[in-house]
């Protein structure tokens, strides 16, 4: 794809291969030697932004599940499958904008020692910023729940900061760490390093979030005992509540006292 798209920018392609994907132990090598001998069909571009689009939309269609359960929203206000899919994909092409333009600004901040100090500040600065301002629409979009963008700015100011925290401990990790790694530890680096990153960043996300609705509803303080407070029993009777698919179902959690511990009963009128 990027012998197609930059075919008349030979400069820029040597950019892009010096930077940081030169880096990578064997998926460095091999790009730079195969970038001039892939396949420059339109058929296969084509092929390729696709299926990356619809993995993207995929990754997009999950968050908003995920935004629609932390935020307990009954299963019969959730979009149907046309409408998720066309949500979907505008939120990849408007959150995917912001993150590419984040990801570029933590780079310009944390790559390199002999750069200019107040340039890798401000672009630290910069970054946060839209990181924050990012996860702000996000949060608001994600979810159909009706919700002021002043009751997301906390977690929106956690996820931003926190995102920005794990770009830079990733650029480092790959300009530092890995550059000179042998290519069978190299590798093995990549994929696990990787996979961590995103891992420590969907639960950074999901934190965030929670920080949004904990505060919102009121729902704390929480017990870690068998004595439940009124918080758990608004968090547990909504938990039920999420259940109703139908308009005229009213799924209700009650509770009843037992000799041992409280325990939820669920009753569907």
């Amino acid at each position: 794809m990027l012998a197609t798209v930059l075919a008349d920018h030979p400069q820029l392609q040597e950019r892009i291969l010096d930077s940081a994907l030169a880096q990578f132990p064997v998926i460095g090598d091999q790009i730079r030697e195969n970038v001039n001998s892939l396949d420059r069909s339109g058929v296969a571009l084509a092929i390729g932004i696709i299926g990356a689009l619809w993995g993207g939309m995929g990754v997009m269609k999950a968050a908003g599940n995920a935004m629609d359960d932390i935020w307990e929203v009954p299963k019969r206000e959730r979009p149907t499958f046309v409408r998720a899919v066309v949500r979907a994909a505008l939120l990849l092409a408007v959150l995917g904008a912001g993150i590419v333009g984040t990801t570029a600004l933590s780079g310009l901040g944390t790559a390199g020692t002999a750069s200019f100090l107040p340039l890798k500040i401000a672009g630290l600065v910069l970054a946060a910023v839209m990181n924050v301002g990012v996860f702000l629409l996000g949060f608001r979009v994600l979810t159909v729940r009706d919700v002021a963008f002043r009751d997301l700015v906390p977690g929106a100011i956690v996820a931003g900061l926190g995102w920005l925290a794990l770009q830079s401990i990733g650029g480092y990790y790959v300009t530092h760490q890995l550059q000179g790694a042998s290519q069978t530890h190299g590798m093995f680096a990549v994929v696990i390093g990787l996979l961590t990153w995103l891992y420590l960043q969907a639960q950074l996300t999901l934190f965030a979030a929670e920080i949004n609705v904990v505060r919102t509803a009121g729902m704390w303080p929480r017990s870690l005992g068998p004595e439940l407070t009124p918080a758990d029993k608004m968090a547990y009777a909504s938990y039920a509540e999420v259940e109703e698919r139908r308009t005229d179902a009213d799924v209700r959690g009650g509770f009843k006292r037992s000799r041992s511990r409280p325990r939820a009963a669920a009753t569907t009128r």
